[in-house]
This record gives C-alpha cells, sequence and structure tokens, in this order.
C-alpha cells in the first residue's frame, strides 16, 4: 500500500460515521459505496421495528444483499434421517449433555435422533436463541428482507440457502464437528449472543476494539468463517457502480479475516 493510500485509508477511519447499529461503511473502486450491517439472524421483540435511519438507507440503495433471502419461509433442512442413533455416534459424555439439554429445552430425542448431527446443532443453537428470548421473524436480516420487499429495493443473494446447506453437508462425520464445537461452546455462545444482542439495543462495537471469542474450531472457522468471507468479498468486488446495503451475520465483520478487512486490503 502506497503512502497516499495509507494517509486515505487512516483519515477515513478518523472520519468515519458511527451508527447505532453494529455497521461499516466501505467505498471500492468505481463509485460503489457498501453499508455493512452487522446482522443477527433471529432478534428479541424489541429490535423491531428497525431504525428510520437504517430504512431511510435501505430506500435510497440500489439494492439490498444479504447471505440468503430467507423471508420465504419453509424448512431448508433435507428431509433423510438417516443416520445412526445419536448415542451411538457420541461419546458418552457428550451423549449426557444432549440428554439433559434436550430435557432442559423441550426437545424431544426423537427429533434430532436419527438427523444429520450439523442439523442437530443448528436445532440446539436455536432452542437456546429461542431460550433467549429471541425469534426468527425480528432477525435483521429477515426484517430487512420484508422492508425491501415493501419499498420495491432488489434483493441480491450473496450465496443462497441451499448452498449453505450443501456446505454444511460437505463437513467431515456428517458435520460431528459443529456439534462437538455447539456443546463444547454452549455457554460461551449464549454470552455471544447477548453480546450481539446489546450491539443492536445500547451499544454498537467501536472500530478496532471487538474482542469476540471463537465458539468454532479452526478448521471450522476456516470454513464457515473465513472461506465464506473470501468468497463474499470477491462476489462484492464485482458488483457495478452503485449503493448497496449488504446485511450479513455480526461475526463475519469482526474479529481474523473479517469482510470488511478484506475488502479495504484488496
Amino acid at each position: 500500500m502506497g503512502l497516499l493510500q495509507r494517509v486515505r485509508t487512516l483519515f477515513s477511519r478518523l472520519t468515519a460515521t458511527t451508527y447505532p447499529w453494529p455497521a461499516l461503511d466501505i467505498t471500492l473502486a468505481g463509485n460503489r459505496s457498501l453499508h455493512l450491517v452487522g446482522s443477527i439472524h433471529m432478534g428479541t421483540r424489541d429490535m423491531a421495528p428497525l431504525s428510520d435511519k437504517l430504512i431511510n438507507k435501505l430506500r435510497d440503495a440500489d439494492a439490498l444483499i444479504v447471505e440468503a433471502d430467507i423471508s420465504e419461509g419453509g424448512s431448508p433442512f433435507p428431509n433423510n434421517p438417516d443416520e445412526l442413533p445419536l448415542e451411538q455416534r457420541l461419546p458418552a459424555d457428550d451423549w449426557a449433555q444432549i440428554v439433559s439439554l434436550s430435557q432442559e429445552l423441550g426437545i424431544p430425542l426423537s427429533q434430532i435422533d436419527n438427523q444429520p448431527a450439523w442439523q442437530i446443532a443448528l436445532v440446539l443453537q436455536a432452542y437456546q436463541a429461542q431460550r433467549l428470548g429471541l425469534r426468527a421473524e425480528y432477525g435483521i436480516d429477515f426484517q430487512l428482507l420484508e422492508a425491501a420487499k415493501a419499498m420495491a429495493v432488489p434483493v441480491i443473494e450473496l450465496e443462497g440457502a441451499q448452498h449453505q446447506i450443501d456446505i454444511l453437508t460437505k463437513l467431515p462425520d456428517g458435520g460431528m464437528p459443529l456439534l462437538t464445537d455447539t456443546l463444547e461452546h454452549w455457554h460461551t455462545n449464549a454470552r455471544l449472543l447477548q453480546t450481539m444482542i446489546s450491539w443492536w439495543m445500547e451499544s454498537p462495537p467501536l472500530r478496532g476494539k471487538v474482542s469476540l471469542p471463537n465458539t468454532f474450531g479452526d478448521e471450522l472457522y476456516d470454513v464457515l468463517m473465513l472461506q465464506r468471507n473470501l468468497r463474499w468479498q470477491a462476489f462484492l468486488q464485482r458488483l457495478p457502480e452503485g449503493s448497496y446495503v449488504v446485511a450479513v451475520g455480526a461475526l463475519h465483520l469482526y474479529g481474523e479475516g473479517n469482510l470488511s478487512e478484506l475488502l479495504k486490503n484488496k
């Protein structure tokens, strides 16, 4: 990076607009501006409706860009519960934790027993979020999608729901690493959800001052975070001239290999 570019980068960071929600503004070459919104896919009732200031940004945008258009509803999960019983696939300690969590959260074991491990992990995470008061209809990306369609703002998918399922189905051992990470970091993930709720309800993170716990092992972090961020960076770099609101999971905007830094350093 040349001296002039370093000065411009420093100036842009010093003069960056702050918002009452987790967000970053990125300007790309070719007169393209991105308002990156750190979404949370399930939200609390108090997160609705969205800020008028955010809605106005969306109204003025050429398109809303999301990971996947989840506004159509329907379950993205494949209906092929043909795995071995879960007790046979887990170490005794992990199975005992599953039994305990299923009783605590009210999940019938028969509902998950023969499902792929990655799917069981997502079910557990969804129930955990619901226990904390989060609901899908108050998720930030869902609300943005509903608002965009009401205002006839075009919607662009970064990857789509089917591609997300494809990533999960290709995880090793039926996605068992995702399930074991979910169990290992159960309480850490709850604190992480509460942190992201506070970003929307109380105080957004400051630039360069965000420290988040890692709830993935290195291999999963590479597949679910870093590699997706790199694909999204390439996608966004190909956008035509215009102004865009980009809503991705908040973890993709902060931490190692985050999307905003990838775009700045390109």
